[in-house]
């Protein structure tokens, strides 16, 4: 059974999505445990922090207990910040999260990658089961269906894009404001991107990861070298934070010793979780502007182009109900097979045997059975299949495996034939959710069990 658990803006305080996104790395070592889960994924993006996990069970109190544990959070804190779904839901659930209708920024563009992150991770720590890796690749599948065939991701539609909409009430000139971008990573990109757009000139990038200088080179920025961030932070007038670090990059006591009196800064930070440390905000000269504000502030959605996004989520999530139900068919499937099968090739042999037994007679004689009377014996039965087939004895030839062979090839096309109607609709009984069904017309019609846990005899 597929479950989820997920912990978002909506229900959860900011301060505990920062914690579980500091422990993620705990937590997923927590769930990786075979008597707890078969497999696990946990997803941790700049709103959210979900795991999903295939369990025996629906209950989802075992595995928020195991995130507690991990956590050091109480469980009754998280189990009443927590949603839970299974099976049909979970699908529903995370295609929505893929295609940025649960974001903030309803169709932000960056969640998409955050869910491949989380899926490449798992691969990585080799806690996907094959349907966890169904169940994201349907969902990035999902996500790419709901941009292409709707608007939702239109100009604007970004958590990045936002919070610098936000910040244009503080810069007058997006040309002439020295600008720092903290971090490397995929929101990295898209600072860049949207900065760009609003005519940012030089932007200059600082990673705590060493990585600057090949990123800067990549993108066409200026490098701060590391131990340069002190003065880069006193010579901008905007900085924007967007880490992976599990701990502020930018703390209160680094920026009060770095402070220019002269200079007054907008530090947006969209690191989750957080880049700079809350108290920067009381310091003097130093505006900050967070998620936690951001997703304030975040429009409402455009209902008619969120409704086509929702029909597309919910289709898929139709769709992968139904493979995962037809799947669920395959015991009946084979086992009728099986049974059909087993028929036809017991009936083949007796037919070669036969076939065997009458070119053997034709090359020796039987005891006390004259020589011309066997082969008249012979060339009588032979004569016969053809007539029974409708070989032209003329054309035919004294070969008796001809026959044999012409007899096994429209067998096995009438078998199929006659098996295609019946696995097609065990197929659709699968997807009704109808297995039981299927199950009780084989034991009915032909004496074949399917027994649980997908073992099948016939009887």
């Amino acid at each position: 059974m597929l479950l989820s658990l997920s912990f978002s803006l909506e229900r959860a305080p900011f301060e505990l999505l920062e914690a579980l996104s500091k422990r993620s790395e705990d937590i997923a070592a927590g769930l990786d445990d075979p008597t707890l889960t078969v497999g696990s994924v946990v997803l941790a993006t700049c709103n959210r922090f979900e795991v999903y996990a295939e369990t025996g069970q629906g209950r989802p109190e075992p595995v928020l207990a195991r995130i507690a544990a991990a956590s050091g959070i109480e469980v009754a804190e998280l189990a009443a910040a927590a949603s839970s779904a299974t099976d049909h839901d979970t699908a529903a659930h995370l295609f929505a999260v893929a295609a940025g209708l649960q974001s903030a920024v309803v169709g932000e563009s960056e969640i998409a990658g955050q869910v491949r992150r989380a899926h490449d991770d798992a691969r990585a720590r080799g806690t996907l089961t094959h349907d966890l890796e169904h169940l994201f690749r349907t969902a990035t599948r999902t996500s790419r269906e709901v941009g292409h065939r709707t608007d939702i991701r239109s100009a604007g539609r970004s958590l990045v894009r936002l919070a610098l909409r936000m910040a244009e009430a503080r810069v007058a000139d997006w040309g002439s404001a020295r600008v720092l971008l903290i971090g490397t990573g995929a929101y990295a990109g898209a600072t860049v991107a949207a900065l760009r757009a609003r005519g940012a000139g030089t932007i200059r990038v600082y990673s705590p990861s060493g990585r600057a200088e090949t990123y800067a080179a990549e993108h066409d920025l200026v490098v701060v070298p590391q131990g340069g961030l002190a003065e880069a932070l006193n010579a901008a007038d905007v900085v924007i934070a967007c880490t992976r670090a599990e701990e502020p990059v930018l703390t209160a006591e680094l920026l009060r010793q770095e402070a220019a009196a002269s200079n007054e800064r907008l530090l947006i930070d969209l690191g989750m979780p957080r880049n700079i440390e809350h108290a920067v905000a009381e310091l003097p000269g130093i505006e900050l502007l967070d998620l936690e504000t951001v997703s304030k502030h975040a429009p409402v959605e455009e209902l008619s182009t969120a409704a086509e996004a929702h029909e597309i989520v919910r289709q898929a999530a139709d769709e992968f109900s139904a493979s995962r139900a037809e799947r669920d068919a395959l015991p009946a499937l084979l086992a009728l097979r099986k049974h059909v099968m087993g028929i036809l090739e017991d009936e083949l042999c007796r037919a070669r045997t036969a076939s065997q037994a009458t070119a053997a007679a034709g090359s020796s004689v039987g005891p006390g059975l004259p020589a011309s009377t066997a082969s008249a014996t012979v060339a009588g039965s032979v004569a016969g299949a053809r007539a029974d087939t409708g070989v032209d004895s003329g054309t035919a030839g004294s070969d008796a495996s001809f026959v044999t062979a012409d007899y096994e090839a429209a067998l096995r096309r009438f078998t199929g034939k006659l098996l295609h109607t019946p696995m097609t609709r065990i197929r659709t009984l699968g997807r009704e959710g109808r297995v039981p069904a299927a199950a009780e017309a084989l034991e009915t019609l032909f004496g074949i069990e399917t027994e649980a846990g997908g073992h099948t005899h016939a009887e």
